[in-house]
């Protein structure tokens, strides 16, 4: 059995209370890894982006971040208290942010963009697919650091003791989440993407392993908000991550039915 070591959540602190906070400093680490990572993607041939266009998908998305998993924390998990105050909406120092709302963020502003630069929306979600899950591993790590998304008691011989919480030995969910959603999820689609794959493949395969992957971790943590809905086993999280399983399969099938070959990159951007 462990103890959670009680780290620090501010980084540098330039008052008691503000400073450079680890958590910011995981989305900075996100966004650096994507532009590397992007960059490195967009050089190999048939690319449907230049390098230098790297740094608008950067900036997009993380618009499409901020936006979209800020409302998305706000209905999908705290609505009454979006009801009780709005203004909690453009609080954005406060805790709160939605993988799921956030991804629906990063969609739109990808439409925006493959509009703007007349590509197939599935060319650019099958380039920015395989870079995601970095960002998504670092956010993971900031809640551990946080101290925050713990899990669910157990007995297991690796179970963690959250001192801020209880004595119980609980699972160290966001370690899992880390491990799952970030580590394997990116080995799995960088070494899936670098091969050619019909358009909508590599987009189809994050959809997969990312609702597989959130839901099983479900399982060891404690819902968000301590609510189950309806059963005693189902999470809002497993909830909002089912369509996103479904779509996987769907877009999956759809790109090996209806591609002989790579078709992903048969058009590249103009910037």
């Amino acid at each position: 059995m462990f103890t959670y070591p009680e780290i620090d959540p501010i980084l540098i602190h330039f008052t008691e209370t503000t400073g450079v906070r680890w958590y910011g400093l995981m989305y900075v680490i996100g966004f650096l890894s994507f532009l590397f990572l992007g960059k490195i993607r967009a050089r190999r041939p048939h690319s449907p982006v230049k390098p230098e266009q790297v740094d608008d998908i950067m900036f997009y998305g993380a618009i499409g971040v901020i936006a979209g998993g800020r409302i998305g924390e706000m209905i999908f998990y705290q609505f009454d208290k979006l009801l009780a105050d709005p203004l909690l909406l453009f609080k954005l120092w406060e805790p709160g942010m939605s993988f799921h709302g956030g991804l629906l963020g990063v969609l739109v502003a990808m439409w925006l963009l493959a509009r703007k630069w007349k590509l197939r929306f599935l060319q650019l979600g099958d380039f920015i697919a395989p870079m995601v899950p970095i960002g998504l591993g670092a956010g993971r790590m900031g809640n551990f650091i946080n101290g925050e998304l713990w899990g669910r008691p157990t007995d297991v011989a690796w179970g963690m003791v959250f001192p801020h919480v209880d004595n119980q030995a609980r699972h160290a969910s966001q370690l899992y989440e880390f491990i799952g959603e970030g580590i394997l999820l990116f080995l799995i689609l960088w070494f899936f993407s670098n091969k050619s794959r019909p358009l909508g493949a590599v987009s189809g395969l994050f959809l997969l392993g990312y609702g597989i992957a959130r839901s099983t971790v479900e399982f060891f943590r404690v819902p968000d908000n301590s609510d189950f809905l309806g059963i005693e086993w189902l999470t809002q999280g497993q909830l909002l991550s089912l369509p996103m399983i479904i779509a996987g399969i769907a877009l999956l099938v759809w790109a090996y039915r209806s591609n002989n070959g790579d078709n992903t990159n048969s058009k590249r951007a103009s910037a």
